[in-house]
């Protein structure tokens, strides 16, 4: 699907697909009825690298880049994460906010051209015991279920939700409400955070 018509789309599932040594993800457009649509992007992440880099695909042969996010510094929690396209285009950055994150996720998302967008989780108590869950011995190995908010704003107006479901494996609903938002930057920043929550 080409980027003129992925920004026609307000609503996109992700699934994640645990694989080993790597974490994928499916990212379909929503149909009218609620299902699933058409396979807009295919995410893989290599766990355990120095440097974050995902690349997202345009499908599971991996043969065409959609775009990939990669940290400008290695190791670093604070660290700023590239968005960009094949060629060399940005399509912007985003960040995660490691002070006001200690308590609740917080992520600050930079589109060139368009006023900051901040998102954090909705649920302050939710975010607590999901952080309390990270620190327990044999506990933290197993994934925390629950589904979990984010709601991204951009000077007091939303811009985008993404929201953990209930499922199997990982499943997220994203809702773009601003019109103007680079939908590739949105499923970027929406891949993110699951795969780079723990950091």
């Amino acid at each position: 699907m080409d980027a003129q018509t992925l920004q026609k789309h307000n609503r996109l599932l992700i699934r994640q697909r645990v694989r080993f040594m790597v974490n994928q993800y499916e990212v379909h457009t929503q149909a009218p009825d609620g299902s699933e649509g058409d396979l807009v992007a295919f995410a893989q992440q290599k766990r355990m690298a120095f440097k974050e880099k995902v690349t997202l695909y345009t499908d599971a042969s991996k043969e065409q880049v959609f775009a990939e996010f990669r940290a400008r510094n290695i190791v670093d929690v604070g660290a700023t994460y590239d968005v960009t396209v094949p060629g060399g285009g940005t399509l912007g950055s985003f960040r995660k906010l490691f002070k006001r994150s200690l308590l609740r996720s917080t992520w600050q998302l930079e589109q060139p051209g368009a006023p900051k967008a901040k998102g954090e989780e909705s649920n302050a108590a939710l975010a607590v015991v999901r952080r309390v869950w990270e620190f327990i011995p044999f506990l933290n190995s197993v994934p925390f279920a629950w589904p979990y908010h984010f709601t991204f704003t951009s000077d007091g107006a939303p811009s985008f939700s993404v929201t953990k479901k209930f499922a199997l494996r990982d499943k997220y609903l994203v809702d773009i409400t601003d019109p103007g938002l680079d939908r590739r930057l949105v499923i970027a920043q929406a891949v993110a955070l699951d795969a780079l929550q723990s950091r």
